[in-house]
């Protein structure tokens, strides 16, 4: 099975904060399989590291108002082709991020405050109909 997975996961420092989410279950969840790593923020041209950003209103933005949305939605059409041009069947996502965050996302204030909501890229994972599942949940 080809599974595409949020590189973060995989411990590629690409993390806003330079860091990773390297991530046990998931390096045992696939072993044997053909992995294909994908950052949005990354393919959109953004440096490691960044300023944290929240989605704000539908629009990605900095903590001091700075929209970075047209390099999150890029990063997220990138990874999308990756994914669909790879023929992944799973995608495997980092939890409450504003590009591969799902169903939960910080709420825009930088507060730490969740709320219901889809990172851009699971945003188009759902547009097209791909099999996801959240890291929290494997």
């Amino acid at each position: 099975m080809v599974i595409a997975v949020s590189a973060c996961l995989l411990g590629k420092n690409c993390k806003y904060n330079g860091g990773n989410n390297r991530n046990e279950k998931v390096l045992e969840y696939i072993k044997g399989h053909e992995v294909i790593p994908v950052c949005p923020e990354v393919f959109g041209g953004l440096p490691t590291p960044r300023d944290a950003s929240e989605v704000v209103n539908g629009v990605v933005r900095h903590k001091d108002g700075v929209s970075v949305d047209k390099e999150f939605r890029e990063g997220a059409r990138i990874a999308l082709e990756k994914v669909l041009n790879s023929g992944a069947e799973l995608v495997i996502l980092q939890s409450r991020s504003p590009s591969c965050g799902p169903d939960t996302i910080y709420d825009g204030t930088f507060s730490k405050k969740l709320i219901p909501g889809d990172g851009v890229f699971v945003q188009l994972l759902k547009e097209h109909n791909i099999k996801y599942i959240d890291v929290k949940d494997l």
